[in-house]
Formats: C-alpha cells, sequence, structure tokens
C-alpha cells in the first residue's frame, strides 16, 4: 500500500468512540442549569469551610443594646433579639446545615445500598422480607420519621444525623435492589460464575460499579430533602440545641418578631432556598449525565 493511500486510510476511518465519561461529561455541560447549581454549591461549601475567617462576629457573642438592628453598614443582615450579628450566624449555620445533609446521605447510602445490593443478588424470600421491611420505613414520611426518631433519642447533632438517614435507607435500598437484579442475569456475572468467583468477589467487583453511579445521583437529590428536613426539626426545636446558630432554629426565632424584624427569618429561609435550589440542579445535571439515552449509548 503506498504512503498516500495509507493516510487516506486513516482519514477515511471513523473516529473512535468517546470515553463513557466524556460522553458524560459532554451531557452535564450541556444542561446549563448545572454549572450554576455546581457553583452555587461550591460556593456554599466554601463559606462554610472559611466560616472562621470571613465571619464579621462571633455569631453567639451577645450584645443587648444592638438588639433588633435593622441591616445596616455595621450588620449586613442586621441583630436578632439578643444583639447577635445575623449574617454571622446565616455564615456558621451553613455549617450544620452541610454537616448534617453530607453525613446523613453518605450514612444512608452504605445502608441502604447495600441492603439493597445483598437483596437484590440473594433474592428468594430473603428479597421479599427485606423490601417488606423496606416498604414500611417507606410509609412513613421523611419528616415524621425523623421527628419520630429525634423525639426518642433526644436532639443532638448525631441523633439527627442518625434521624434523617434512616429515613432515606428505604429509597436507597430499592434504587440499588432494581439494577441487581438486572445484572446478576448478565454474561459477564454468569462468566465470573463459571470461573469460580466467590459471590463477595461478584458483587463487589462486577455489579457494585454498574450501578454505582445511579446510586450516587440520588443521593445528591436526597441531600437536598435532608437539607429541608434538618431545618424542620431544628425550627420546631429538634435540631441541634442553641446557642449554635442553624438556619431552622434563626427561623424559629424569628418568628417572635416577624412583623417588627421580618430580616430574621428572611435570609435564613433564603439560604435554605439557595442551597436547595443548588443541590436540585446539580443532581438534576448528574441524572442527565448518567442517563445512557441521553449520552447517545
Amino acid at each position: 500500500m503506498k504512503p498516500a493511500e495509507a493516510i487516506d486510510d486513516i482519514a477515511d476511518a471513523p473516529p473512535e468512540p468517546r470515553s463513557a465519561l466524556v460522553r458524560a461529561f459532554a451531557v452535564f455541560n450541556a444542561n446549563k442549569t448545572s454549572w450554576v447549581g455546581v457553583i452555587v454549591f461550591g460556593a456554599i461549601v466554601a463559606m462554610a469551610a472559611l466560616a472562621p475567617l470571613i465571619s464579621p462576629y462571633d455569631p453567639i457573642e451577645q450584645d443587648i443594646i444592638a438588639r433588633l438592628q435593622p441591616p445596616s453598614a455595621e450588620h449586613w443582615f442586621g441583630t436578632d433579639m439578643f444583639g447577635r450579628d445575623v449574617l454571622s450566624r446565616v455564615i456558621w449555620g451553613s455549617q450544620i446545615s452541610l454537616i448534617v445533609s453530607i453525613a446523613s446521605i453518605a450514612v444512608a447510602l452504605l445502608v441502604g445500598g447495600t441492603i439493597g445490593l445483598v437483596s437484590g443478588y440473594i433474592g428468594g424470600r430473603t428479597d421479599l422480607l427485606i423490601m417488606q421491611a423496606m416498604d414500611v420505613l417507606l410509609s412513613f414520611p421523611s419528616l415524621i420519621m425523623g421527628l419520630i426518631v429525634v423525639a426518642m433519642l433526644g436532639p443532638d447533632l448525631i441523633n439527627l444525623i442518625i434521624a434523617i438517614a434512616l429515613t432515606a435507607v428505604a429509597p436507597f435500598a430499592r434504587i440499588a435492589r432494581a439494577p441487581t437484579i438486572v445484572l446478576k442475569e448478565r454474561a459477564f456475572v454468569e462468566a465470573g460464575r463459571a470461573l469460580g468467583f466467590s459471590h463477595i468477589r461478584i458483587v463487589l467487583v462486577h455489579i457494585l460499579p454498574n450501578l454505582l453511579a445511579e446510586v450516587l445521583v440520588m443521593g445528591s437529590l436526597w441531600m437536598a430533602t435532608a437539607v429541608r428536613v434538618e431545618a424542620s426539626l431544628s425550627f420546631i426545636g429538634l435540631g441541634v440545641r442553641p446557642p449554635t446558630p442553624t438556619w431552622g432554629g434563626m427561623i424559629n426565632e424569628g418568628f417572635e418578631n416577624i412583623l417588627d424584624a421580618p430580616w430574621l427569618s428572611i435570609y435564613p429561609g433564603l439560604a435554605i432556598l439557595i442551597l436547595v435550589f443548588a443541590l436540585n440542579m446539580l443532581g438534576d445535571g448528574l441524572r442527565d449525565a448518567t442517563d445512557p439515552k441521553l449520552r447517545g449509548e
């Protein structure tokens, strides 16, 4: 073959298919609202991490003389009934919302994902009993389940994480079980069994990587639910105890002066709205990126 003909053959050859990661990023990048979620969520994470540096005042330091001051150049978000700077409390309150949401969803993902993976792989009566137990958990609304658990264990950061994680275990079990049932019948899993691979190896090496993306996407979406549940529990006094600032607790404190000092509830409410919005936008982008149809597969 002449060099010129070889060059023409190379030029006419079809391009190599892009990797799954590149295709997923292309789909994610096509949804511009996803980047809004990434930027806003990243800004909130940075705010929480840098709270000791960027907070203008101590969030729990009281100044009765400066109580209930409206927003001004000295206090951008005003002060509360104890003279505490609202902006500083909003900044520090982001730590509680992020810690609770990330930790609770991580626990729920680990526990629920494991339950769904094992249940779907074993099948039979075991699968039936486990899923019936998950149906019982799903019958309780997230807020009611969290309310019951926190009321039994007491208002505390760890108990709050446990309560919210318990509300999300069943959905994660469901989302992990469905693809496991399909994957365990695939040819590559059957080949692993024929080669004598152990069940643990088949589950961890061959099945888990193929369903991890779906579970992680659901985790990002459920983080928004965790933020709402944490704020709701804090609002009714079952969150982290005062004087630690929480957005839900700040809204509750502001209700006593909602007519005279509406900024006490408006700013933490906006903070919750922005964080939930960012998480939903980020979750939608990740969901689109993991959808095989949108990736052209």
